[in-house]
């Protein structure tokens, strides 16, 4: 109960205090080119519930029909303003909707696409849906370069399923098995510190 309340009240003081920066960011991404300004997509929440996340767009309007959906290295669908956007992580901000919305909390494990948490192992599923995605968490933040790190491999998608989903989601499930409040912002903390210094 009192993580949840902890997410309404910050969700709720981060979009007051960033809706005009926000609404900057909108115009500059319809400036950009066509497409929306939200990019959603269908993500595994808590206890496996499928919800549509919100992003800023990043992408051209077509993405999804262009390529994979993993994001790697340079990738050319990525607009001038999404370089920026995911390069300072503002394209996340939109998810302070989901927190409202009760999909997703401030810090937690990331949310995949039902496409790759067909790849969890059972017994670190149940652990790591244990709890609500979030923002941010400590296995985002240590794969801030997760782009580069594909561009480098062979086989990036073989790379990520292998690799570094099996690291994320042991990650994620030691953050549920020891969550509270205090780490929650301490995570805070550490990410706006690592955004600030990339900005």
């Amino acid at each position: 109960m009192a993580k949840r309340l902890f997410d309404l009240l910050g969700a709720t003081l981060a979009l007051a205090l960033l809706a005009s920066p926000m609404l900057l960011v909108a115009l500059l991404i319809k400036v950009d080119g066509p497409g929306p300004v939200f990019f959603r997509q269908d993500r595994v929440g808590r206890f496996g519930r499928v919800f549509r996340i919100h992003k800023f767009r990043t992408m051209v309007a077509d993405a999804p029909q262009r390529g994979p959906a993993l994001t790697v290295g340079a990738d050319p669908r990525i607009t001038r303003s999404g370089q920026w956007l995911r390069r300072t992580r503002l394209d996340e901000l939109p998810q302070l909707i989901d927190v409202l919305l009760g999909h997703m909390s401030l810090v937690g494990p990331r949310p995949e696409v039902p496409k790759y948490v067909e790849h969890y192992p059972p017994a670190l599923r149940d652990r790591a849906l244990a709890v609500r995605p979030g923002i941010t968490d400590p296995s985002s933040l240590a794969f801030l370069d997760e782009a580069e790190l594909l561009a480098a491999a062979a086989d990036p998608e073989r790379e990520y399923i292998e690799h570094i989903l099996p690291r994320k989601l042991q990650a994620a499930a030691d953050y549920a098995a020891s969550a509270s409040l205090w780490t929650d912002l301490q995570v805070i903390a550490r990410t706006l510190r690592l955004l600030v210094a990339r900005g």
